[in-house]
């Protein structure tokens, strides 16, 4: 049975612990593909169980909800909820020969935490490539420093995902290792040639295209266009057509300064070149109304995709002992820091 899928264009967040009934009847009516938590949004595990019924209750559905839970310094689940895990880049340099193994093992552990809080779609895994001048904001999150290396890297994320019950989502699509700017404060540019970019960045995001979410790069690569990679249709078109994903496309968050204009024009533009939904995340209840106005519903290939996602989400593989789990990321160097 394809499962029902939301009416609007968007994920969006919302403001605090608890859903306030203002933010309710906004959901009701706007219907969004999905919502997304943050640490406001995140106090104990009971809260989190209570919010995430209370998100899917609004929409009369089994939506999505989606986090950002990498480990290291991007975690936005509160300690005593979430493991205090070391950053990704670090755990693959300690782990060497054993890092995908211990990356498989690492997103199972977070997996199983974000099952039982009733989040089923985390914002992994980072397919950018960690450069010596990648911004400190993406290089210690990211899963290598040579194209293969990130591509196994993220593959064994996704692994560990899927196998307890979590979608993945690809970013940021089509590379964000070049940024030297931080996209959430300002708008990074990358100079090099797109045929080196394909040989390199692109790359990753090629042998991970079957994944069923990703998300873009707030990044303007000057060899094919001045607009971001967001709002960018001749981005988007690569992204389908070389890259090949043909999984539901949604943005970066909307908000972040990297974009110019208001979060409605953002959103406009970024549908318009060929995004499937916005991603908003500040909780800003005016903020959303205009971006749910300016995103407008999903299309019937969005629509479509979004289903193909959503029909992926399935129970973890098998019932599992955590700390047995935790024991064997454990064993393996890199696999857990000292919180």
């Amino acid at each position: 049975m394809t499962p029902p899928v939301g009416r609007g264009a968007a994920i969006f967040g919302c403001a605090g612990p608890h859903l306030a009934p203002a933010e309710a009847r906004f959901f009701r009516e706007a219907d969004p593909f999905g919502f997304i938590l943050f640490a406001r949004n995140c106090e104990s595990p009971e809260q989190i169980r209570g919010l995430t019924a209370a998100l899917r209750d609004a929409v009369g559905r089994a939506a999505p909800i989606l986090i950002d839970e990498e480990g290291g310094r991007v975690s936005r689940l509160p300690r005593g909820v979430g493991r205090r895990l070391p950053p990704p880049l670090d755990a693959v340099r300690a782990a060497g020969g054993r890092a995908a193994d211990m990356m498989r093992l690492r997103y199972r552990v977070i997996a199983a935490e974000l099952q039982s809080l009733g989040i089923d779609v985390n914002c992994a895994p980072l397919a950018d490539i960690a450069t010596p001048r990648t911004h400190p904001f993406l290089r210690d999150r990211c899963h290598g420093t040579t194209a293969q290396e990130v591509a196994a890297n993220a593959r064994a994320v996704a692994e560990g995902l899927f196998a307890g019950g979590v979608l993945p989502v690809l970013k940021h699509i089509p590379g964000h290792g070049r940024a030297e700017a931080d996209s959430h404060l300002a708008l990074p540019r990358v100079q090099e040639p797109a045929c080196t970019l394909r040989e390199t960045d692109f790359a990753p995001f090629a042998a991970l295209a079957d994944l069923p979410l990703g998300m873009t790069a707030h990044v303007v690569f000057a060899d094919l266009d001045e607009r971001p990679a967001t709002t960018s249709p001749a981005v988007i078109r690569l992204i389908r057509e070389e890259i090949g994903f043909g999984g539901l496309l949604m943005t970066d968050d909307i908000s972040m300064q990297a974009l110019e204009g208001s979060v409605a024009r953002r959103a406009a533009d970024a549908i318009a070149a060929g995004c499937d939904v916005v991603l908003h995340c500040n909780g800003a209840l005016r903020e959303m109304e205009a971006v749910a106005e300016a995103a407008g519903t999903m299309g019937e290939a969005a629509r479509a995709r979004g289903a193909r996602a959503l029909a992926l989400r399935r129970a973890a593989d098998a019932p599992v002992d955590i700390r047995a789990l935790e024991a064997k990321l454990g064993a393996v160097p890199g696999g857990f820091g000292d919180g």
